[in-house]
């Protein structure tokens, strides 16, 4: 493709990473379907927040619509990253796990139901530690059962990334999606180097924090199943495809002998780089694909 074909994809490209958490969400329906539940004039904020001189938002920066994906009833649940980072406390996390529940409830009910998460979170809400600790166990577990019925997906396209407990809660989805410009770790990289020292990792690195958390690199390693531009349309295309693939006939999480064998075949007693441990765990891939 020519340098100008290719500049002039990127200028009409319809980025999904520029949108709020409610136009994300939004975008992913078929045209018409979609309504939100406990949205901003229904006024359920965190209490905790004010209290602690931060100003609270109406929706507690979380985003839960139901409609139809696909021609197939769906849930979407949007975390807006520029609200606290994305961070999950009371109210947010409730409101997860009841939109997780509700489809849960509609698949019982005999009415197949996806549940799509669009995570751009930091993890749990300081001023909220405990109760956010608390709604991410909550949330985890209405994730397992519904997973049993229907798919559970999770998209992280940027900026913020998913991190901290809900990093454990997107391994657990049917199908996870990246951007290359999303990342995806337990511990945020100003976390590690704080704990552990530059040595560790350098936060100010970005090349490394991408190399490592970077959506190319998970897909690369066989963390991720879907590797998307930052085109809305794109996204769409890549989220409509998962929910019509249906449950997948075994969820990544349940791989425990898999990564553990991975993991095991390292040597520990050096420093690994990132494109050696993707070159390793994707001829490791190939190789388990073939048998």
């Amino acid at each position: 493709m020519s340098d100008q074909r290719l500049g002039a994809n990127f200028i009409n490209r319809q980025s999904f990473i520029e949108l709020d958490a409610r136009e994300r969400a939004t975008a992913l329906f078929d045209a018409g379907t979609s309504r939100e539940l406990v949205g901003p004039f229904d006024r359920v904020e965190s209490p905790w927040l004010e209290m602690q001189g931060v100003t609270p938002q109406e929706d507690d920066g979380c985003v839960v619509m139901k409609g139809k994906i696909a021609g197939k009833a769906a849930v979407v649940i949007a975390l807006e990253g520029a609200f606290q980072g994305g961070s999950l406390g009371e109210v947010s996390g409730e409101k997860m796990t009841a939109a997780i529940d509700l489809a849960c409830a509609d698949n019982e009910k005999g009415i197949p139901t996806s549940a799509v998460i669009l995570v751009e979170t930091g993890g749990v809400r300081l001023q909220e530690a405990n109760l956010g600790l608390a709604a991410t166990a909550e949330l985890m577990a209405s994730m397992l059962a519904l997973r049993k019925h229907a798919p559970v997906i999770c998209l992280t396209a940027g900026t913020v990334g998913a991190f901290g407990g809900m990093a454990l809660a997107v391994g657990l989805a049917s199908y996870i999606a990246m951007t290359r410009e999303a990342r995806l770790g337990m511990n945020g990289p100003e976390v590690i180097e704080q704990e552990n020292g530059l040595d560790e990792f350098d936060s100010s690195d970005h090349a490394l924090i991408w190399a490592i958390d970077g959506g190319e690199q998970r897909y690369a390693t066989g963390l991720v199943d879907a590797l998307v531009d930052d085109d809305t349309p794109q996204v769409v295309k890549v989220i409509r495809r998962f929910v019509s693939k249906g449950v997948p006939p075994v969820h990544r999480s349940s791989e425990v002998a898999l990564y553990r064998s991975r993991i095991e075949a390292l040597d520990a007693s050096r420093q690994w780089d990132p494109k050696e441990l993707r070159a390793l765990w994707t001829t490791n891939q190939v190789e388990e694909e073939k048998r």
